[in-house]
C-alpha cells in the first residue's frame, strides 16, 4: 500500500510506555510513515513534542482536550503558547467540546475552547478539533472563529449528515477513524463518506482507542496502534469503491497540505 498519514494518535498515552519505539517502527513497516501525535493536556503535549523531536516522520499537536478543560487558566495558556513555538508542533488541539461524557461542566468546556481558540488565532497553525454530542454549541463557537484560521479538521467525526454538511460549509477537513469499521455504531457513517470532498478527507486511528472491529485477527491486547490505519484505509476504500492505494495517496496528500508539510 502507498504511504499513509495517521493524523491523530495518542502515543503519549501510558499504554505505549513500554514499546513506543517498536510501535512507531511497526507502523512505518506497514506503510504508516507519518504520524501526528495528539496533545490533550500540558503533560501529554510536552511528551508529544519531545517524541516528535526524536523521531523522523512524527509531529505533534498542542492543546487541552475538553475532558481536561478545568485546567485551562492563564498559566496553562502561557505554557501552551511556549509549546506551540516548537518546530515539531504542527497544529493547535486537541480542543473542543464533549457532551457525551461531561467529565467537566459544559460551561467550563466552552470557556476553555474559546480561550484556546483566541490563543491559537495569534499563530498560523491549523486547528485539530474534538466534538462529540455537542454540535450546536461547538458549531456556534467555531463558525464565529473560523475565518481566523488557515485550516480546521473535525477529528474523529461521528456525527450525522446535518453536522457533516455544516462543517463542510465551513471548509473544514473531516477526520475518519476506525469508528467507521464498527458494525454496531458506525453504520450511519458509511453513506456519508461519499459526501466528503476528496480534498477534505483525512484518516486516523485515535490510538490506543477505536481498534477497527473489521480487523482480523484482532490483537489480544485490543490496543489500537498507528499500523491499524491500514485496515481503516482498506475498509473505507471498499465503501467508496476505490482502491486502497488511491485513498492512501489522496489522504496522505491532504494531511501534508493541512499540516504544512512537504
Amino acid at each position: 500500500m502507498s504511504h499513509l498519514f495517521d493524523i491523530g494518535a495518542n502515543l503519549a498515552h501510558e499504554s505505549f510506555d513500554e514499546d513506543l519505539s517498536e510501535v512507531i517502527d511497526t507502523a512505518a513497516a506497514a506503510g504508516v510513515t507519518r504520524i501526528m501525535i495528539t496533545g490533550s493536556d500540558i503533560a501529554s503535549t510536552e511528551r508529544a513534542a519531545a517524541l516528535a523531536a526524536e523521531r523522523e516522520g512524527v509531529w505533534s499537536t498542542c492543546g487541552v482536550h475538553p475532558h481536561h478543560a478545568e485546567i485551562v487558566d492563564q498559566s496553562t495558556l502561557d505554557q501552551l503558547s511556549v509549546l506551540a513555538e516548537d518546530a515539531s508542533v504542527r497544529a493547535w488541539g486537541e480542543m473542543g467540546l464533549d457532551y457525551f461524557r461531561d467529565f467537566t461542566p459544559r460551561e467550563v468546556q466552552r470557556h476553555a475552547f474559546e480561550a484556546q481558540l483566541e490563543l491559537a488565532a495569534e499563530s498560523d497553525k491549523p486547528l485539530f478539533l474534538h466534538e462529540r454530542d455537542a454540535f450546536d454549541d461547538f458549531y456556534s463557537i467555531l463558525a464565529r472563529a473560523k475565518d481566523r484560521f488557515s485550516a480546521v479538521v473535525v477529528h474523529c467525526f461521528t456525527g450525522n449528515e446535518q453536522a457533516l454538511r455544516a462543517y463542510l460549509d465551513l471548509d473544514c477537513y473531516i477526520g475518519i477513524t476506525g469508528w467507521v469499521c464498527d458494525e454496531r455504531r458506525g453504520q450511519h457513517l458509511l453513506p456519508l463518506l461519499d459526501l466528503i470532498p476528496e480534498n477534505r478527507l483525512l484518516i486516523e486511528t485515535d490510538a490506543p482507542y477505536l481498534l477497527p472491529r473489521s480487523l482480523k485477527p484482532k490483537p489480544k491486547s485490543r490496543r489500537c496502534e498507528p499500523k491499524h490505519l491500514v485496515e481503516v484505509c482498506r475498509f473505507m476504500s471498499s465503501v467508496l469503491d476505490i482502491s486502497a492505494d488511491t485513498l492512501a495517496d489522496r489522504t496522505f496528500a491532504n494531511a501534508n497540505r493541512f499540516f504544512g508539510l512537504n
